[in-house]
């Protein structure tokens, strides 16, 4: 696939990458087929209402919605249940069948809701998808190992007047950087080794975030920022954190490249949303129609 033409120079982590990490690849659908037990109806209620707040509707009845990536599926559920026929696909067959297996569990027999393998490099299959009146990929596009490809090829699947909803990594530079070879070191270890190094590189942070807000007399901050996790999109402080340490390949983008990037493909950004630290920015764009 030729390359999409990026707005300007990115970061370029894979260039640092050794000949073996293009198949080095974090076993995202294992992560979250451990993350379903924890799913239940208050999480899914929460899921909902953050697609609502984000895309700024009370329902989303009579709409099509893709779930580009749907990782445990949980917000293709949310989505279903505010109304929308759901196209869910991921490139992972674990994710895939997370996915299937929540269908199963909350929508069995739902003529509404498709979960199939596929990837948002593959345009052939996404051709073949049509267009739908929301596209959703959170998290997902910098996994890919091409993500400004994925980018330009997600879009070609909004209709028009529609919305698509991603959220992608921020590029902090250095800091960057020094998340991209934690991810290498992640995938490049053995099995049993690996939960214990994102431990050891977590630690420190959460000493020092832990130091900051007990001198602020905020220290309930830190404790609701695990016990509380699931309150803002109905996910595990600890899943994201295995997700965070190990999620490899990881490419990382800035704010004003992804707007010009998709104006300039008749898209008018309405959110650009920072989720702090450095993790993702949520972005909300509509197709001109």
């Amino acid at each position: 696939m030729a390359s999409t033409a990026h707005p300007s120079a990115p970061l370029d982590l894979a260039a640092r990458a050794p000949a073996s990490a293009a198949e080095a690849r974090f076993a995202f659908g294992d992560n979250w087929w451990r993350f379903l037990r924890l799913v239940d109806e208050r999480r899914v209620a929460i899921a909902e209402q953050s697609l609502r707040e984000a895309l700024g509707v009370d329902d989303l009845a009579g709409r099509r919605f893709l779930d580009v990536g749907s990782g445990s599926g949980l917000f293709s559920l949310a989505a279903r249940r505010l109304g929308a026929t759901v196209h869910s696909f991921d490139y992972d067959p674990q994710s895939v069948a997370c996915a299937e297996a929540l269908r199963q569990r909350f929508r069995p027999a739902d003529p509404g809701w498709t979960v199939e393998q596929g990837s948002a490099l593959d345009r052939a299959y996404l051709a073949r998808l049509g267009a739908f009146d929301v596209v959703y990929s959170w998290g997902v596009l910098h996994h890919t190992g091409a993500m400004w490809d994925a980018l330009a090829n997600v879009e070609t699947c909004v209709a028009p007047g529609g919305t698509l909803f991603i959220a992608l990594y921020d590029d902090q530079g250095a800091k960057s950087r020094f998340w991209w070879w934690v991810k290498r070191i992640y995938v490049a270890l053995p099995r049993p080794l690996r939960a214990p190094w994102a431990v050891a590189v977590a630690i420190p942070f959460e000493l020092r975030m832990l130091a900051k807000q007990t001198l602020a007399g905020e220290l309930r901050r830190w404790l609701e920022s695990w016990t509380q996790y699931e309150s803002v999109r109905g996910m595990s402080r600890w899943h994201d954190l295995l997700d965070w340490m190990g999620g490899f390949p990881f490419e990382v983008a800035k704010p004003a490249d992804v707007e010009r990037f998709y104006e300039a493909r008749g898209y008018r950004t309405r959110l650009v949303h920072p989720t702090g630290g450095a993790g993702c920015v949520e972005y909300v764009f509509e197709r001109k129609g």
